[in-house]
């Protein structure tokens, strides 16, 4: 019996110095490998993301400011209703939203917030000097905010709109590609969108990226409005 059980291991134990076939070694990595790969996977992602925001604070840049693809094509020519119970300054109602025409010739600076959003709180001062400059009409879309909200948070804190456009849905904003609130774009008249300001204002961002904007949109030469892209 011992004699047989020792022919039993000679014949089955590979010979000195053999290995598996190559193509059997293949498959074993491939299967311990995926695992590997997809725990990895989300920890990759996040130093991805990591490395960009690096790269805008190395560079000087704020991370706030993302870049629109919206920037330079034509503003979504956004029809809304008037918010209820809103008058301009005059006591006269103010006028829902309506980017569907050319406008007075003047440059439009879109302003998207909602009462439940605490920095539209924190830059609506800024608005109410914003409102001032006559050189641009200043109007807002009241993102996904309750009427009556809406309408309290412009009577406490003054209300610098010439026209608000209710989108209690937010389906509207979809087309500006707006994720959050508050959100502003600078729209010359023929439609074209020259500036975009991702979070509330700042003094800073208004001196050196609002006003140069509404600079450049003052010296276009007039032309026609584009058709919306």
């Amino acid at each position: 019996m011992s004699v047989r059980n020792d022919e039993t291991l000679l014949e089955t134990a590979p010979a000195d110095g053999a290995r598996p076939a190559p193509h059997a070694d293949a498959k074993t990595a491939a299967r311990r490998g995926g695992p590997r790969l997809v725990v990895l996977l989300p920890l990759l992602i996040f130093l991805g993301l990591a490395g960009v925001f690096l790269y805008q604070l190395l560079a000087g840049n704020d991370p706030k400011e993302i870049p629109s693809v919206l920037v330079g094509k034509t503003a979504p020519m956004t029809v809304l209703p008037a918010l209820a119970g809103a008058t301009l300054a005059d006591g006269t109602p103010t006028p829902g939203l309506d980017l569907s025409g050319p406008g007075d010739g003047r440059p439009v600076l879109v302003n998207v917030f909602a009462s439940w959003c605490a920095p539209c709180r924190e830059e609506h001062p800024l608005l109410m000097q914003l409102a001032r400059d006559k050189r641009f009409r200043l109007v807002a879309i009241n993102y996904k905010d309750k009427p009556e909200n809406a309408l309290a948070f412009l009577k406490s804190l003054g209300d610098p709109y010439a026209a608000i456009g209710v989108d209690e849905k937010g389906a509207a904003t979809i087309d500006w590609g707006v994720y959050g609130v508050p959100e502003t774009f600078l729209v010359a008249p023929d439609g074209e969108i020259l500036y975009k300001q991702t979070g509330p204002f700042t003094p800073d961002s208004i001196e050196t990226g609002l006003m140069p904007a509404v600079e450049k949109a003052l010296k276009r030469e007039p032309k026609a409005r584009a058709a919306t892209s």
